[in-house]
């Protein structure tokens, strides 16, 4: 899925204070809309998993419904970090699903399936998402913006880390 442009949902008000935390107004802009688009992945990838989480049968029921547990529970704090730093570089964070779903890349498809195959797709939407997140590094890199490197890393190492977890069930 092609990436969309928050431009548009991510302008800033007039009344909001001038922003003087080292950073440029332009990189700041940046580094918000890549931020944008993980937090869209990130929220897309929760939903995906808390459904699963509900829909999950067979026989690794107990195993798979607290594992997707434990991992819903993640992205969902993981969404208040990714927004609350969109908001310190002084821009709203998008959070409707129809702004999420012009900006994520994660495939949505509609049905519940196996077990097995819900695995799966959790493997592509963590691949995804650390995909996403690696995207974001050059703007903050760039501009100096170490907090925003830090919550990518950390992002980065949650997802590779569950990816691969996730893949040890599918051997």
């Amino acid at each position: 899925m092609a990436r969309k442009s928050p431009k548009s949902l991510m302008r800033s008000t007039s009344r909001a204070p001038v922003i003087d935390i080292g950073i440029d107004a332009r990189a700041r802009q940046k580094i918000a809309d890549d931020l944008a688009h993980v937090l869209a992945d990130t929220y897309t990838l929760y939903l995906k998993t808390h459904a699963f989480h509900w829909n999950v049968e067979g026989p690794m029921f107990n195993t798979l419904h607290q594992m997707f547990m434990e991992q819903y529970t993640e992205l969902w704090n993981a969404l208040d970090e990714l927004a609350e730093r969109i908001r310190a570089l002084g821009f709203p964070a998008p959070g409707t699903y129809a702004e999420f779903a012009k900006l994520t890349s994660i495939e949505e498809r509609p049905g519940v399936p196996e077990a097995m195959d819900m695995v799966g797709r959790l493997v592509k939407g963590h691949e995804a998402v650390a995909r996403t997140a690696r995207k974001a590094f050059p703007a903050a890199e760039k501009a100096g913006d170490e907090s925003t490197v830090d919550l990518l890393t950390q992002r980065l190492q949650v997802h590779e880390k569950t990816a691969w977890m996730l893949r040890s069930l599918l051997q």
